[in-house]
C-alpha cells in the first residue's frame, strides 16, 4: 500500500495520483478502480472523488467502454501553486503538470525593507532584504512577474542563488532546510505599468492578478514574502481549503 499524506483521504491520494498521472505518457490508461483502491487502502467513493478533481482540471479523461486515461490540460498558461499537505512553489507546481516553465531574473539584489515588506516579515523598515524579481512564463508564452522578499540575515545566500531553474522555496529547504509550514495568500486586482506590460505583452493600464503571499514557519515567524502580477488572460489561481480529519 503506498503512504497518504496526513489529511483528508482523497486529497492526498488526488496529490499522489496527480504526480503519478504527470509521469505517464498521454493516452496511458489508469489501472482498474479496485487495483487502485487496494494500492492507496481507500473506498470506491474516495478514490472517484480524488479521481474527480483530475477530471475536472483536464488531466484524465473517463470514456465509456475504455476507462480513465491521461490527457493533459487545453489551458497550460495558469498560475498554480500548491498549498495542499506542502507548500510547493510555481515552477514545481506547473513542471508536475508538463508545462515548459521558463525563469528570467530581472533583479536580485539586497535592498532596504519598504514598510509594507516589513510588517509582512516581522522586521524593522530599512532592515537589509534580499529582493528577487523574476520573470516566469509557460510554454515560451510570459505569464507572470514575481517579486519576493527574504530576510537578508537569514538567507545570504539568496542574492547570489541562480534563480533562472528551480523553485524558491526548494533552495529555502535544500541550502537553510527552512520550515514552510504555513502560507496566507491575497489576491487583489491591479494595472499594468508600462514597464510590466512590456514584459507581459499586453497593453499599459491593462488589468492583473496581484497574488500576495507570506509564508511562516511552524512556530508563525515570516520566512518570504512575494507578490507576483499575473495576465489574467493565460491565469487561474486556485484554491483548495480543507479541515483536517475531515
Amino acid at each position: 500500500m503506498t503512504a497518504a499524506t496526513a489529511g483528508p483521504k482523497y486529497l492526498s491520494v488526488r496529490e499522489h495520483l496527480r504526480r503519478r498521472v504527470a509521469a505517464m505518457p498521454e493516452g496511458a490508461l489508469l489501472p482498474p478502480e479496485p487495483t487502485l483502491c487496494a494500492e492507496y487502502g481507500v473506498s470506491r467513493i474516495t478514490l472517484r472523488r480524488a479521481v474527480d478533481g483530475l477530471v475536472a482540471d483536464g488531466h484524465l479523461v473517463r470514456e465509456q467502454g475504455r476507462g480513465t486515461y491521461v490527457t493533459r490540460p487545453a489551458i497550460r498558461h495558469e498560475y498554480r501553486e500548491s498549498f495542499v499537505h506542502r507548500i510547493a512553489g510555481w515552477s514545481s507546481v506547473m513542471a508536475e503538470q508538463g508545462a515548459q516553465v521558463g525563469t528570467t531574473v530581472l533583479q536580485q539584489r539586497v535592498v532596504p525593507a519598504s514598510p509594507s515588506v516589513a510588517a509582512e516579515l516581522a522586521v524593522e523598515v530599512a532592515t537589509d532584504v534580499v529582493e528577487l524579481e523574476r520573470l516566469r512564463s509557460v510554454d515560451g508564452a510570459p505569464n507572470h512577474v514575481a517579486h519576493s522578499f527574504l530576510p537578508a540575515a537569514r538567507y545570504p545566500r539568496a542574492a547570489e542563488e541562480d534563480f533562472t531553474e528551480g523553485s524558491l522555496y526548494d533552495f529555502l529547504r535544500r541550502e537553510y532546510g527552512a520550515d514552510l509550514a504555513h502560507a496566507r495568500i491575497v489576491v487583489d486586482v491591479g494595472t499594468a505599468a508600462p514597464d510590466e506590460a512590456d514584459l507581459l505583452r499586453v497593453a499599459a493600464g491593462s488589468p492583473l492578478l496581484v497574488v500576495r503571499t507570506t509564508v511562516r514557519d511552524d512556530a508563525g515567524h515570516p520566512l518570504v514574502h512575494s507578490f507576483s502580477r499575473l495576465r489574467p488572460d493565460v491565469s487561474q489561481v486556485e484554491f483548495e481549503v480543507s479541515v483536517t480529519g475531515r
